[in-house]
């Protein structure tokens, strides 16, 4: 497939595949690159990480995906833009005229094989250490919606900024075919899901495979038989993220679908991914021959690996369930989020007994007991079994994620530790940051590009770095910000409009509010999940103010 055009070219996904191909392009009106003849740009490399022109750094916004390509000729003279990113694991673009690796691929090369990074320049001597994360959803791009909101965007960021710090870290979820629900407001007003199938062969994720070259699979003990589990993983940079698929033929139809949904079916489709998480996330790394020194639990929805890294210390070490709470709690951090119902889960004590009956014996504990580990301390069983609770007990670390909600979380969760008072609960707090070059967006890029400190995107962290944002120009930076919201609008408009027509509205009731979108207008509004707990109303609670 070859493109011999005159003069510039910029390559678009849709571009990239010819007419009659049946593999379709993720996104077909993003521009991915531009080159120069006589270069080439290996697409593996740039699938995992995106590049500004000064370093290594993520643009997931500009993504597409494919497992295979023909090989790409350009004999047109055009220029890189290295602001731009590619996620295509597979292909080579060539000039037939002369071969050379262009600066991309050498900083991808030095981004992944540095050793001199935040991590080894602070901690040189944990070299070996590991931090095993979990969490439920992961929000690395909208190309894999395995993520409902703020927590898996959280996760996702999580993972780049390890990548960036070069922490050791290694990462496990569940794969959704399923994904996240897509929303769609019917006209009545009322919101409809929809769900579409994931297409695993269009995006840079691969599984892993055995020495002999056959896919990974391990197992976790359900109630009528064991769940068998494929193994994923996705490169996020210098971090590996596994996930587990139970969507394969040596499962019976029941446990197929656990890992179809996010956050999808009742309390026991809940509670058998919470099991395939925790537990079955525990034996995965095991297997992987990994031995983490810390496991962090992002929110409550992997609380379960306590009792299986508990289980493990009791069979390798031999000791008493007294002494591997010790021990596991001295390898385990609980990070809460929100205090409401939605953000715990909390299990009837028949269902927990039907899931994990008997394991209580491995740890050597009564049923009473094990069942109260997910109680507080004054409440009878009939509360049921809280996984926000069995972390709070036992993890030994345990923050919120902000100063006030740091505050808030020691004052709700006080009557976990009864002997103390609530406001010295042992929850401290680490405030929510971003991916900033994530979220950034180009024309703010660039205009930090020209203010601040060289290679300022290293050092995002350091106050210096941002002392000559004070420099940026007044107007510039409105002028930037315009932009945006313009645009943003402009986007805004465009959904509303097909959604409407969707639905049967007339011009003029489509009109009727788009031409209410006013960009030199303040405007407020909520994003995809108008969940209660967001308290929206709070918006009109103060409206002289607004």
């Amino acid at each position: 497939f070859s493109l011999n055009e005159v003069g510039p070219k910029v390559v678009y996904s849709k571009d990239l595949i010819s007419s009659d191909s049946k593999i379709k392009p993720v996104y077909d009106t993003i521009p991915l690159v531009k080159l120069k003849e006589g270069e080439e740009i290996h697409l593996e490399a740039v699938a995992k990480v995106g590049y500004g022109k000064e370093h290594a750094k993520w643009m997931p916004t500009t993504v597409c995906a494919y497992k295979q390509y023909p090989e790409i000729t350009f004999n047109d003279d055009v220029e890189i833009d290295y602001d731009c990113a590619l996620a295509c694991p597979r292909g080579v673009l060539k000039s037939d005229r002369r071969s050379k690796k262009i600066k991309i691929v050498e900083d991808f090369d030095g981004y992944m094989n540095s050793r001199n990074t935040w991590f080894t320049q602070k901690y040189s001597d944990n070299k070996n250490d590991l931090i095993a994360y979990f969490s439920a959803e992961y929000g690395l791009d909208e190309i894999l919606p395995i993520y409902s909101g703020g927590l898996g965007i959280l996760s996702g960021d999580h993972l780049k900024s390890s990548s960036d710090l070069g922490l050791p870290l290694v990462a496990v979820g569940l794969l959704y075919k399923n994904g996240y629900f897509h929303q769609k407001i019917n006209n009545i007003g009322i919101q409809e899901s929809e769900y579409y199938d994931i297409e695993l062969d269009n995006l840079p994720i691969t599984p892993v495979k055995r020495e002999t070259g056959e896919d990974l699979i391990i197992s976790v003990k359900m109630p009528n038989s064991r769940v068998y589990l494929k193994v994923w993983k996705i490169a996020v940079g210098r971090i590996n993220l596994y996930l587990l698929d139970s969507d394969i033929e040596e499962n019976s139809e029941e446990y197929r679908g656990i890992t179809l949904r996010l956050y999808g079916g009742d309390q026991e489709m809940r509670i058998k991914q919470e099991i395939v998480l925790g537990m079955g996330g525990v034996n995965l790394l095991r297997t992987l021959g990994f031995n983490p020194s810390i496991y962090h639990m992002n929110e409550g929805h992997s609380s379960f690996l306590i009792l299986e890294v508990m289980k493990n210390i009791i069979k390798e070490k031999k000791v008493s369930f007294e002494i591997a709470r010790d021990i596991a709690s001295s390898q385990t951090v609980f990070t809460t989020h929100t205090p409401v119902p939605a953000g715990n889960d909390i299990f009837p004590p028949w269902l927990v007994e039907k899931y994990l009956k008997g394991y209580w014996t491995k740890l050597g504990i009564d049923k009473e007991t094990f069942l109260k580990l997910g109680t507080k301390p004054n409440d009878s069983m009939d509360a049921g079994f809280n996984m926000g609770i069995l972390a709070l007990k036992i993890a030994g670390k345990k923050n919120g994620v902000s100063k006030l909600h740091g505050a808030v979380s020691r004052e709700l969760f006080g009557d976990v530790w009864p002997n103390i008072a609530a406001n010295e609960s042992p929850i401290t707090h680490i405030t929510n940051g971003i991916h900033t070059c994530s979220w950034l967006a180009p024309n703010l890029k660039q205009l930090y590009n020209k203010y601040l400190i060289p290679y300022w995107q290293d050092s995002i962290q350091i106050d210096e770095t941002w002392k000559k944002i004070e420099s940026i120009p007044n107007d510039k930076l409105w002028e930037e910000h315009m932009k945006r919201k313009i645009r943003l609008l402009e986007l805004v408009k465009q959904n509303v409009t097909n959604n409407m027509r969707s639905n049967g509205k007339s011009y003029e009731e489509i009109n009727e509010i788009v031409s209410k979108l006013n960009p030199n207008a303040l405007t407020i509004g909520f994003a995809r999940r108008f969940a209660t707990y967001k308290r929206a109303t709070l918006i009109f609670r103060d409206l002289e103010r607004i």
